[in-house]
C-alpha cells in the first residue's frame, strides 16, 4: 500500500470535510492521521490528511479525481507520494553548526531529504559537503558582482529541480526579486534577539544584558529582512554564571535544533502560510519518535 499526503487550503464553508473523506472513501484509501484549522479571523480553512491507498488509485488518478471536488469548494488542492523526497539546496556561510546538523540528521535517516548541492559564498565547508557525495558551489559574493551572484544561484535551483532552499547560517541578504521568485519555499534561521541586539556579537550583547533566555526562530525568508512567517522557535534558560562563550554554545544548539524542525515539519506538508503567519500541524502521535527533531 502506498502512503499520500493531502493537503488543502480554502474560505471557510460547510461540507469541506465530508467532500474530502468522501473522495478518499470512493477511491479506496484509508485516512491514517488528519489535522484541520478554521482560521475564524481570515476566514481561511486548512487541513492536512495522511492516507494509504488499499486499491488501484495512483498518484495521478488521485489528483484527477479530486479535481472536480476542488473546483466545486473552491480548494487549492495537493498530493504528494510520501516516498518522494523533497529536492533541498541548502546554502551557508562561515558558521556550520546548522550545515552539520542537517547533514548528520539526512545522513542516519531522520530527516528524509534529496540534498541536490550546497550553495557557500566561501570554501570552509568545501571538504565536508564534497565528503558526503553532494555536489558543493562556492560563489562569492560582493557588493559589485550581486545580482550576478544570484543569478548563478537561481541557475542552480533551477537545473537541479530544488523544492526547498535552506539558508544554514547563510549571511548574505537575498534581492526582492529572489524572495518573491522563491516564496514558501526559503526557510532561515536566526537567533530571537532581534529587534533587540542587532550587528555583530548579539550573543556577546545578550551576555552582557543579562539576558536569562537564548532562542532561535525558523521562518519563511520574505523581502522584510528576518519578518517572513515564523515556523518554528525555541528557548533555553541560562544564568549570570555562565559565560558569553556559553551563550554562543547554546545559542548555535538551539539554531540547529530550530531549523531542523522547521525544514521536517516543511518537508512533511505540515506548515502552510497564513497571511503573515502560519499553520503549523504537529506530528502526529504514531509517528511522533520519527518525525520529533531536537
Amino acid at each position: 500500500m502506498k502512503s499520500y499526503t493531502l493537503r488543502v487550503t480554502c474560505a471557510s464553508t460547510r461540507g469541506i470535510v465530508a467532500a474530502i473523506s468522501g473522495f478518499l472513501a470512493d477511491a479506496q484509501c484509508n485516512i491514517t492521521d488528519s489535522a484541520q484549522f478554521d482560521d475564524v479571523e481570515t476566514g481561511r480553512f486548512f487541513m492536512r490528511v495522511s492516507f494509504r491507498s488499499e486499491g488501484e488509485a495512483t498518484l495521478e488518478s488521485l489528483r484527477a479525481d479530486i479535481a472536480p471536488v476542488a473546483e466545486r469548494l473552491k480548494m487549492e488542492v495537493a498530493i504528494s507520494d510520501d516516498a518522494v523526497k523533497k529536492k533541498v539546496l541548502i546554502m551557508v556561510s562561515r558558521f556550520g553548526h546548522c550545515l552539520n546538523d542537517l547533514l548528520y540528521r539526512w545522513r542516519i535517516g531522520a530527516l528524509p531529504i534529496d540534498i541536490v548541492g550546497v550553495i557557500s559564498n566561501h570554501h570552509e565547508y568545501q571538504k565536508v559537503v564534497v565528503n558526503h557525495d553532494i555536489p558543493f558551489h562556492m560563489i562569492r559574493v560582493t557588493p559589485e558582482n550581486k545580482a550576478e551572484a544570484e543569478a548563478r544561484q537561481m541557475e542552480i535551483i533551477d537545473q537541479t529541480g530544488t523544492e526547498l532552499v535552506v539558508l544554514a547560517r547563510y549571511m548574505q541578504v537575498l534581492s526582492d526579486r529572489m524572495c518573491q521568485q522563491m516564496s514558501g519555499r526559503i526557510i532561515n534561521i536566526h537567533h530571537s534577539f532581534l529587534p533587540s541586539f542587532k550587528g555583530a556579537n548579539p550573543y556577546k550583547q545578550a551576555y552582557e544584558r543579562g539576558v536569562k533566555l537564548i532562542g532561535a526562530t525558523s521562518h519563511y525568508v520574505t523581502a522584510d529582512l528576518d519578518e517572513g512567517p515564523i515556523i518554528e522557535q525555541d528557548t533555553v534558560r541560562v544564568t549570570h554564571a555562565q559565560s558569553a562563550g556559553d551563550y554562543v554554545s547554546l545559542g548555535r544548539d538551539v539554531e540547529a535544533q530550530v531549523l531542523a524542525r522547521a525544514v521536517h515539519a516543511h518537508i512533511h506538508g505540515r506548515v502552510f502560510l497564513n497571511a503573515a503567519k502560519t499553520v503549523v500541524f504537529p506530528a502526529s502521535p504514531g509517528s511522533y519518535a520519527s518525525e520529533r527533531m531536537g
